[in-house]
């Protein structure tokens, strides 16, 4: 039997909306196509943005949603994207798919769609080919309330009052993609440009330090100890994949039980590098005042077949849905030291949470998963101790059950997760004096998939479960998601 303990009255803190957040890239479909289709599009869109999408984005409480990139955020450069469509500079997007990048979705394109979404807004700025100079301008372009030359440009182009951007990451992947830099050269590079990123009146910055590639932990030791008082975050990036290369990565629709298990126990790898990244922070913040950003985390796999090896387009399983409630299981159980994660991405791009086809639309299971857990948004985290068995194949285990739970307006909620392809989980959940308890639960075979001709895979009532006291005692199909309200 698999035990599920909830103590509502300890908790480590809150869980904040953001960990729930999205990634949008110019990368593939995910803007163009996937969001933004321009105003004469007849695919019905409001200023461009596609109704059907902000609609489905709007109904999982998007909380934030980060932009430009990605790799594409090194060598982006915002003044290209203002003014006039029609006079703004071209270039090829050499990261991805060596595509002409018309700059028609830029700066305005990007606060209209959060306006529309409801949700905060993320900008990663250029720190690999970019100047500090560029990066301050773009802070005050959107922040500034003053009457500026740089400002004037803004009421120019349609906006009088500013934005009041909170969210700013200095550079993206500077190990990498963003420059290769050495985390000491990365350190002072970032200490001098946050330094010109100004809190101009009625908009303070939380400025985010570009982090670690996976369990890179000497990167984090230098950052914190050199530049930690400058930051309020640090980012870590970390994608889920199965295969013994990136060249030889498996594929979304087409995976074995050993790959699937594969999957999970890399994918439980999160919950190590979390609690090794903190442990580090925590010698240079014992208060916990610099967040862990997540702000690049999913499933990776081979391209579809027949698309363009650098749109990173895939499709999207039960495997991927149970794979991102275990994630946000983990974000959960950590969120006194997460303060923000985003999956990667939003549309068309890698673990999508949608997918579109010219009109056409289809809703991944991962979207399902985040439906099932938004409630967990901004409520006090519940401890919850897990008691469950291993499971797998060969060298690749795994906990048989995943769960999280939290408390806010006097209900619990408990996302639980069976990360089994093939058996059923019986769980018992004790929880002190528990009342009326409903819930709903995702669950299909581990290659089940939406496509734009079918969506066999989305979730319903949930009703297999028994009350006696203080324990609920359920049973979870195989590869399945569940979330409880226990009142």
């Amino acid at each position: 039997m698999n035990r599920v303990t909830i103590n509502p009255d300890r908790s480590i803190g809150t869980i904040h909306r953001n960990l729930y957040g999205h990634f949008s890239e110019h990368l593939g479909r995910c803007i163009y196509g996937g969001i933004f289709v321009g105003e004469d599009s007849p695919i019905p869109n409001v200023n461009g943005m596609r109704t059907d999408v902000v609609e489905a984005l709007k109904a999982i409480r998007i909380p934030v949603l980060r932009w430009p990139g990605g790799c594409f955020a090194d060598e982006y450069h915002w003044q290209d994207g203002i003014g006039p469509r029609e006079k703004r500079t071209r270039m090829v997007n050499t990261n991805w798919g060596h595509v002409v990048e018309d700059n028609s979705f830029g700066t305005h394109e990007f606060m209209e769609l959060c306006r529309q979404l409801g949700c905060a807004p993320y900008i990663n700025a250029n720190v690999g080919s970019g100047t500090v100079r560029e990066m301050a301008e773009w802070v005050e372009y959107l922040n500034s309330p003053g009457d500026s030359t740089v400002v004037r440009r803004r009421w120019a182009n349609g906006r009088k009052e500013p934005w009041g951007v909170q969210y700013w990451g200095v550079g993206n992947e500077s190990w990498g993609c963003g420059g290769n830099m050495r985390p000491e050269y990365y350190a002072d590079e970032y200490r001098r440009f946050q330094t010109y990123c100004r809190d101009y009146p009625g908009s303070k910055l939380y400025r985010i330090a570009c982090g670690a590639n996976t369990d890179d932990y000497r990167w984090t030791e230098v950052l914190m100890d050199r530049a930690g008082r400058f930051m309020d975050g640090l980012s870590l990036h970390y994608y889920t994949l199965t295969g013994p290369t990136w060249e030889e990565k498996g594929r979304a629709l087409t995976f074995s039980k050993s790959e699937y298990y594969e999957l999970m126990h890399r994918g439980a790898y999160m919950d190590e590098l979390i609690t090794n990244h903190a442990r580090i922070m925590d010698r240079f913040d014992p208060q916990k005042r610099v967040g862990l950003i997540v702000d690049e985390w999913g499933a990776w796999y081979l391209v579809e077949e027949g698309t363009n090896p650098g749109f990173l387009y895939q499709q999207n399983t039960m495997r991927d849905a149970v794979l991102a409630a275990m994630h946000l299981n983990i974000f959960n159980r950590h969120c006194d030291r997460v303060a923000m994660a985003n999956i990667a991405q939003t549309v068309n791009v890698l673990q999508s949470v949608i997918l579109t086809e010219g009109e056409k639309i289809a809703l991944t299971p991962t979207w399902h998963v985040f439906d099932l857990y938004k409630a967990h948004q901004d409520a006090k985290a519940a401890d919850c101790f897990v008691e469950t068995d291993r499971i797998g194949e060969g060298k690749w285990q795994v906990d048989r059950v995943s769960a999280s739970a939290s408390v806010k307006d006097g209900a619990i909620t408990l996302t639980l997760a069976n990360l089994s392809m093939d058996e059923a989980a019986d769980v018992a959940v004790r929880v002190p004096n528990s009342g009326k308890v409903s819930g709903r639960i995702l669950a299909a075979e581990a290659h089940a998939h939406n496509d734009f001709d079918a969506s066999p895979v989305a979730s319903a009532d949930y009703t297999d479960f028994a009350v006696n006291g203080g324990e609920i005692s359920l049973s979870l199909p195989p590869c399945s998601v569940a979330a409880l309200t226990i009142a």
